[in-house]
């Protein structure tokens, strides 16, 4: 894997005590882990730019989570290396990364602000930066209210605040955060993206997982797609859209079931109500499909859509593994009107 960051700034960007925005390149290269005869990564690619959000996605045990943990050392590689500005990583510069594990860590007797101010504090900012940090984080997210409050008192969307607080609180040069939208209600998921979006315009280069493949649809810049400890596709997500094979949305309403299903070159992708999802194989004649269809009578609807990323991610990783991820709204079917 090589997850690269590129240096950039913006707004907010500089640096202080323990931490600051900006720097050099983050390098995972070339990097493998087994466990026993499970291959979790092997030799995984992609980067991630300055100023950039990031989607690691894949279907449950693809490997996104392992890879998270070789970045910040929690696990060891057997094969590959990982590096911040051309150097092997340290703990010193680990401590600069904002990290947000997917089984979380948050102790639960220890109040917000206390545990917040010790967090901080570990990751090297002073007694009085660290409650700076802790004040500006705790009203930035919404949990102001709770700092004197246990951890275990709070609900679990507000615990997944403090624990992004925790990832954010000594200003770091980049976040790798695993399930972060996981068990948040709209409003909780609306300030999460938020705040994601302002890490991204200060120039910090964000990577999250998320089976909520709607919402990395809407907020990412580039995504990855992982299957069996490889990267099997990454890039832009228009692009990646762009060549995901073209989708005929047909809307016959007196067309009978499997009218389209002996035409040459076409594959039905999905079926809702009336209205059909056909893909097309290159060169494959989409006025035969419109004749077909008004062999049966009128046509509502003719019109190429690109898929979704959840249909993309259908095909990438194969059929039946799709149903492990949030797939969104208008998804799943394989029916979706345009391209939004």
């Amino acid at each position: 894997m090589i997850v690269r960051v590129v240096p950039g700034g913006g707004p907010g960007a500089g640096s202080r005590e323990g931490g600051g925005m900006g720097g050099g390149a983050l390098e995972v290269d070339g990097v493998s882990k087994r466990y026993g005869d499970v291959v979790a990564l092997n030799a995984m690619s992609f980067e991630v730019r300055a100023g950039e959000l990031f989607g690691f996605v894949g279907s449950n045990g693809a490997g996104k989570t392992t890879a998270m943990r070789i970045i910040l050392g929690v696990v060891t590689a057997d094969a590959g290396q990982v590096r911040y500005d051309g150097a092997p990583l340290t703990l010193r510069t680990r401590r600069r990364i904002g990290y947000m594990p997917e089984e979380r860590g948050l102790y639960p007797k220890m109040k917000v602000a206390e545990q917040l101010h010790y967090l901080a504090q570990l990751h090297g900012l002073g007694p009085a930066a660290a409650r700076r940090a802790v004040t500006q984080w705790t009203e930035r997210l919404g949990v102001a209210a709770r700092r004197d409050d246990e951890v275990q008192k709070l609900s679990l969307g507000n615990q997944q605040r403090v624990q992004l607080a925790a990832a954010l609180v000594h200003d770091p040069v980049a976040l790798v955060l695993d399930e972060p939208f996981s068990g948040l209600d709209p409003v909780a998921v609306d300030v999460m993206s938020e705040v994601l979006r302002e890490r991204r315009a200060a120039g910090v280069p964000v990577v999250f997982s998320s089976h909520q493949l709607d919402l990395v649809e809407r907020l990412c810049d580039r995504v990855g797609i992982v299957r069996a400890g490889r990267m099997v596709a990454c890039g832009p997500v228009d692009e990646l859209r762009a060549t995901g094979g073209g989708r005929l949305v047909v809307d016959a309403p007196d067309a009978p079931t499997g009218w389209a299903d002996g035409l040459a070159g076409v594959r039905v992708r999905g079926r809702d109500g009336s209205r059909t999802v056909l893909e097309l194989a290159p060169g494959a004649d989409d006025q035969a499909v419109l004749r077909a269809a008004l062999a049966s009578g009128p046509v509502r609807e003719f019109h190429p859509r690109r898929p979704s990323l959840a249909e993309l991610f259908r095909d990438v990783v194969g059929a039946g593994l799709g149903a492990e991820l949030d797939l969104g709204d208008g998804v799943g079917d394989g029916v979706g009107d345009g391209d939004g």
